[in-house]
């Protein structure tokens, strides 16, 4: 292992002098709903259940994203391997709830990553003792890097990429990246942007490759059978569209663009899926000055659909795959562009891969690859403003309009499993020892 920077030197000796700090903090955290008090304990390294006997593979990704490009690995891996056990573990609450609602694959146990201390990072490791380390995109905290490479375990991350703001970052950082980059074995990074990003961050030329997309090949979030035909009864035969995982900051523009489609198709719907379901009411305070409350339902409330209804803010857990299964079109969400707000898009290929036409805004950020390469196909349509937003999703209610997006999508999601297969393989061959 080569000699640590000071400023990694510098972060691991004041990390020890952090718990007091990380302890009020996460009540604080706590009191905001942002934590979940009952399982506290795992973020200080205290286990939730016995580590299983025989191999043991540690996964993990910040959040829901994350976890879920993880989830379609982990399908795989575990019909594969049925000998071995797999540990995922996330930061955010909302991972937590969102995995909570999905039947995970077997022999997978869903865990909080310890903070980054002494003693939670050293009971976490001794406790689960892994056999391999995953980690999706790159929640790098380097004490709990450095100590599973320390120990010995061997080190992948996966679907990594650099945004220019990251990018920016790091660049003041350059030899505390390379050295944090330095201790996983294979870098598999999305595109040839990131690799000569990498590579100027101090990042191994040696053990970097590009293999795409990984988020492309994941697996679309599971129905809800019974919900969805209930709301389907209640929605009949309106036009419908989805604004999905959108954040606070643009969902006035998006009860714009609702207001100006119903100008053109009076009967027209919107579900609004906000990212963060602890802000509906914020939704729903930006729905009402647009429309009357009673054109505004809500989930959460068990609101029905009426035909008064025209916003639907879908604010509950588990069921994005009950609303993109519903719409015909949707807008993925955080790409609509807004003065002096930087947006990071949200993942395409969950709707693609369902047959929901994909429209979205300039600001993709984060999956500018996947994005640059929808657009290039001919398989989503970029849209640069509240009103044309709204204008596509009322032509995309006609199925002949959809037909050359989706077509185009097709062709795009065939391509979509080398990542998979390439990821699939790395894992394997390094529990095996052939690598």
């Amino acid at each position: 292992m080569a000699a640590k920077p000071f400023l990694i030197r510098l972060y691991l000796a004041l990390s020890a002098l952090l718990p007091p700090v990380w302890a009020l903090a996460l009540r604080i955290r706590a009191r905001r709903d942002k934590e979940d008090p009952a399982r506290l304990s795992e973020k200080w390294g205290h286990a939730a259940c016995p580590r299983p006997d025989g191999e043991l593979v540690w996964l993990h990704g910040v959040s829901v994203g994350e976890t879920t490009v993880l989830l379609t690995l982990l399908e795989r891996l575990s019909a594969a391997r049925p000998q071995t056990h797999f540990l995922l573990t996330s930061v955010t609450r909302a991972s937590a709830e969102a995995l909570a609602n999905r039947r995970l694959p077997p022999r997978v146990i869903h865990h909080y990553a310890p903070i980054d201390c002494p003693g939670p990072v050293n009971r976490f490791l001794g406790h689960w003792r892994p056999d391999l380390f995953v980690l999706s995109e790159m929640d790098l905290w380097p004490r709990l890097m450095n100590e599973t490479r320390r120990r010995g375990v061997p080190m992948l991350m996966l679907n990594t990429h650099v945004t220019a703001r990251r990018h920016r970052r790091r660049s003041r950082v350059t030899r505390a990246n390379g050295w944090l980059m330095g201790l996983f074995d294979e870098i598999h990074v999305q595109d040839d942007r990131s690799h000569a990003l990498f590579l100027d961050l101090g990042a191994p030329a040696d053990r970097m490759q590009v293999t795409g997309l990984l988020k492309a090949a994941s697996t679309p979030p599971p129905d809800q059978t019974e919900a969805r035909h209930a709301l389907l009864g209640q929605i009949g035969n309106r036009p419908v569209w989805l604004a999905a995982s959108t954040r606070q900051v643009e969902e006035a523009l998006i009860m714009q663009a609702q207001a100006h489609a119903m100008r053109l198709c009076p009967e027209i719907l919107l579900i609004i899926a906000p990212r963060q379901m602890r802000e509906a009411d914020r939704t729903e305070a930006d729905a009402c000055a647009v429309f009357a409350r009673d054109q505004v339902a809500r989930r959460s409330r068990n609101d029905p659909i009426t035909k008064d209804t025209c916003i639907y803010i879908a604010d509950s857990l588990g069921e994005m795959g009950a609303w993109y299964r519903i719409v015909p079109v949707a807008y993925p969400g955080q790409s609509l562009p807004l003065e002096g707000v930087v947006m990071a898009g949200k993942n395409p290929f969950e709707a693609l891969a369902l047959g929901v036409m994909v429209v979205h805004g300039p600001q993709t950020g984060n999956f500018r690859a996947a994005y640059d390469i929808l657009r290039a196909r001919g398989a989503a349509l970029e849209v640069a403003s509240a009103e044309a937003l709204a204008e596509a999703v009322v032509k995309a209610q006609d199925a002949e309009f959809r037909a050359p997006f989706l077509a185009a999508a097709e062709t795009v999601l065939a391509r979509t499993m080398a990542p998979l297969e390439k990821a699939f393989e790395s894992v394997t061959r390094r529990l095996d020892g052939r690598a």
